[in-house]
């Protein structure tokens, strides 16, 4: 295997950020040298020109105020040290593909969507275009704040060329921030639109609309001493320190509220009254707090990315604290109503879910015999939850007994919880995609019938996983269409996350080659969804993971950078990418390390590229045990049952290996 890519292939996946520090990285996230100040100034210069040619003589001028002797020289040296960086893989005097010369100058030659300032004013204005649902402009206009790193152009904030573009870019983000906190209010979600407006106005004061805006989503929360008082200081700031009178929007807002003429956003309301009505009447230490604070995590882990996290650290704040009381059913009580569905296989923190499980077992062994069953059962799923991947039989046979217990109870909540539970214990060995399918059908069906959304969704991510893994592209469409719209009636963002690694998985294992370049796209933008969703047993190494599964399937060279961060699944990757270096001996050590799969969604994956290194570096008897453990999955697609990432069917990888015995 070569570990060379074409060098137009190359080049076409760089990247390059100007929303902040100037950089440019590869296609697999790594940063590239831009050499010194003037190199990457002549990057960004060509950058501002959005693909226009900019002639050389004008980026000396722009580079120097009193140009020396051999400038023009120094700017074509600078040309050159950036297509060495940028096109390293380019044969000797062969044209330029990105960084190219036209007429009197040079011109970038980046993808629409290479620099993050044109993805982001592309984002904004996709937010505005045909007026789409709140939810939808909300998501596009979050997706384009979070590209930028810091000021526009930060390294050159005094160069004269970038003014334009950093004053355009500027504005743009402001205006963003702005129609952000309009669909919050348009969606009802008035109190979180509040904090980041707070800081916008003490930020930029002259941005009336930032004022009018901040003073609405206030008084529609019941604030409406805290909205008069934001105007007033609006007033006296334009008046006093610019100069200008409050325009007639501002003034009649004001009107508007002191005559109580405008809607009063009632949830935020009632939630504002009924949270300080509950500081007020329950005692700090009653134990009734922490039952109502994990009713309060499970929600707030719905919401994905920073409330994920937080649910996940104060759960076991909360578990520690019953268990102090000393009160086993109290405790069974917050262990066990935090049953937040779990769809990835992979624990997003280890040591938590093993503190957790601890507090279950311990709690399982105090219970009182007339604890009620329905109490037991969640500890035993809470159990076998925690306990994915793990190669104990414990956590099956307690989602095992769970569901009993459900099912003889008749208790469809309970039910859909062990029913999860199970799902996360099936992974014994390969080929169990059907099995799976069956749990998530049972899943939709109970969902549906008792109006349990958060199950329902959970069901159908599982169907869309399982009936991938089968080939059935119709029916996982079907399944992550309907994930899809539950996600956006109940707000659960973290639903689009999933669907989006789908759609990338479904574009690679349904192009064919010729569509490896596009899936390896769709890939990337659906790992830069994934930053920050709050599931890092999720995001770490699958990017590059997904993008050798792909390369070896289609036997695509393996170009990977030596600091790439595998994650997890470093010990399945590194043969392979050390064959790729021609470094066969090392490749056969790094094999011979080489863990069992776990037993999870991409078992069968791992499985493939582990057979594909003992293949080319002769291990007949690692062959051989990649064989019998695939074997059971012949008719499926190597990790489509992930619903992330596929190495393509499982039959091309044991013909390989039939072909090596």
């Amino acid at each position: 295997m070569s570990s060379l890519r074409p060098a137009d292939e190359r080049s076409m996946s760089m990247r390059f950020g100007v929303l902040g520090p100037v950089v440019a990285w590869t296609g697999d996230g790594v940063a590239v040298d831009l050499k010194g100040p003037r190199h990457r100034e002549v990057l960004a210069r060509l950058i501002a020109a959005r693909g226009r040619v900019v002639p050389v003589d004008r980026i000396v001028a722009d580079l120097w105020e009193s140009p020396p002797d051999g400038a023009v020289v120094a700017v074509r040296t600078f040309v050159a040290a950036l297509r060495r960086a940028l096109e390293p893989d380019r044969a000797p005097r062969s044209p330029a593909t990105l960084l190219v010369t036209e007429g009197p100058g040079y011109a970038l030659r980046a993808g629409a969507d290479a620099v993050d300032a044109w993805r982001f004013a592309a984002l904004v204005e996709a937010a505005g275009d045909a007026a789409p649902a709140p939810a939808d402009a909300l998501r596009l206009l979050d997706d384009a704040l979070a590209l930028w790193r810091g000021p526009a152009y930060a390294d050159f904030a005094a160069a004269s060329w970038a003014a334009v573009e950093r004053t355009r870019l500027t504005e743009l983000r402001l205006t963003a921030v702005e129609r952000r906190a309009d669909m919050l209010l348009a969606l009802g979600r008035s109190a979180d639109a509040v904090p980041d407006l707070d800081a916008h106005v003490a930020e930029h004061p002259w941005r009336e609309d930032a004022w009018r805006l901040l003073a609405l989503a206030l008084y529609r929360t019941g604030r409406q001493a805290d909205a008069l008082d934001v105007l007033r200081r609006a007033r006296t700031l334009l008046t006093d320190r610019l100069g200008v009178d409050p325009g007639p929007r501002l003034r009649a807002l004001e009107t508007d509220i002191l005559r109580q003429d405008l809607p009063v956003d009632t949830v935020g309301r009632v939630w504002a009254d009924a949270a300080a009505a509950y500081d007020q009447t329950v005692a700090a230490g009653a134990p009734g707090r922490l039952e109502s604070t994990v009713g309060l995590l499970r929600t707030l882990a719905l919401t994905g990315g920073r409330g994920l996290a937080a649910a996940q650290e104060q759960r076991v704040a909360a578990i520690a604290a019953a268990e102090q009381l000393g009160d086993p059913e109290l405790t069974a009580r917050v262990i066990g109503s935090y049953d937040v569905p779990g769809v990835w296989t992979r624990s997003d923190h280890p040591d938590r879910s093993a503190q957790v499980v601890a507090a279950a077992e311990r709690t399982l062994a105090a219970l009182p015999p007339s604890t009620p069953p329905s109490t037991r059962a969640r500890l035993l799923a809470t159990v076998a939850m925690e306990s994915r991947g793990a190669r104990s039989p414990r956590p099956a046979g307690a989602a095992a007994e769970a569901e009993r217990i459900a099912r003889r109870l008749h208790d469809p909540a309970l039910l859909a919880f062990a029913l999860n539970a199970r799902f996360l214990q099936t992974f014994q060995r390969a080929g169990l995609a059907p099995a799976r399918d069956g749990i998530g059908a049972e899943l939709v069906a109970v969902s549906e019938t008792h109006g349990l959304s958060a199950f329902e969704i959970l069901g159908r991510l599982v169907r869309v996983q399982a009936r991938a893994a089968l080939g059935d592209f119709a029916g996982a469409d079907e399944h992550a269409a309907a994930a899809d719209d539950l996600g956006r009636r109940h707000e659960r963002p973290l639903v689009d996350v999933f669907t989006r690694w789908y759609r990338a998985m479904r574009l690679a294992a349904d192009g064919g080659a010729a569509a490896v370049d596009d899936a390896e796209d769709a890939y990337r933008a659906a790992a830069q969804r994934l930053e920050g969703a709050g599931m890092p047993g999720l995001e770490r190494g699958l990017l590059p993971l997904a993008l050798l599964c792909l390369r070896v399937w289609h036997d695509r060279p393996l170009d990977f950078a030596d600091d790439t961060d595998w994650g997890p699944y470093a010990p399945w990757a590194r043969p392979l990418v050390l064959l790729a270096r021609d470094r066969p001996a090392d490749a056969a050590a790094a094999l011979r390390m080489v863990p069992e799969p776990p037993h999870d969604l991409l078992f069968e994956a791992s499985w493939c590229l582990t057979g594909r290194a003992a293949i080319a570096v002769g291990d007949h008897a690692l062959a051989a045990r990649a064989r019998a453990a695939l074997a059971p999955a012949a008719g499926e697609l190597a990790g489509a049952g992930s619903g992330v990432l596929t190495a393509g069917p499982v039959a091309l990888h044991l013909a390989a290996l039939d072909a090596a015995g």
